[in-house]
Order: structure tokens, then C-alpha cells, then sequence
């Protein structure tokens, strides 16, 4: 039996964000969310914000599903960096993080992601 039939699938561990002419990484499991900006997303880390150039919907593909929750078109969160998940008084999906103040809307379509917490 080989080696790779074995392997886990792999997931992406690390985001390489350019800063003039330097690259950083940033390790996956300090990102609180990733959010769609114009033909950039934003990766939100206790320590700031970076762009990056690449699309949610590719990073989506990437990221272990387990740890992170695409909740809106243009918006992947780390599931533990979640505080509560409430609605809204018309009836919209709305994330509360730890450690930042600024909601998160949840699209319909990904309101079942909750259903099990």
C-alpha cells in the first residue's frame, strides 16, 4: 500500500500575504475570517488586516471544512473564533465573534451550518 493512499487530504496551513517586497505568512489558525474585498480578500488576524490575491471561493476549496464555515458568498470564518450565532429581527443569520465587534451577516444558504450548535 502506498503512502499517499493513506494522507489525509491536505489543507491549506498557511496564507502568503505581500508586503511591499517582502512575503509573510500568516498561519491559517491565527485567521478569525477571510472576507471578499473587490478582486482581493481580507484576512482579519488578532494582529490586523491583510489583503490578499486570492478569490473566497478558492480559499473555500482549500481550508479544512471543519475549521472554517463559509457563512456568505464573500465571507469564511474560523468556526472557533465564533462567540454566538443569533437572527435578526427580519430574520437574518448574524455571527458574534470573540474578540472583535463587528457582526457577520450568515446568507440563508449557509444558515444550516448552525442548526447543529
Amino acid at each position: 500500500m502506498s503512502r499517499l493512499s493513506r494522507e489525509e487530504p491536505r489543507h491549506l496551513r498557511y496564507v502568503r500575504v505581500q508586503h511591499g517586497g517582502s512575503v509573510r505568512l500568516i498561519p491559517v489558525d491565527d485567521v478569525i475570517y477571510f472576507k471578499a474585498q473587490d478582486k482581493y480578500t481580507l484576512v482579519i488576524t488578532r494582529e490586523g488586516e491583510s489583503l490578499i490575491r486570492k478569490a473566497v471561493k478558492d480559499l473555500a476549496l482549500e481550508l479544512d471544512p471543519e475549521r472554517f464555515w463559509q457563512i456568505h458568498r464573500g465571507t469564511i470564518v474560523n468556526v472557533q473564533s465564533i462567540e454566538r450565532v443569533s437572527r435578526s429581527m427580519t430574520g437574518k443569520g448574524i455571527v458574534r465573534l470573540k474578540d472583535r465587534s463587528e457582526p457577520l451577516a450568515v446568507s440563508n444558504r449557509y444558515m444550516h451550518l448552525f442548526r447543529q450548535m
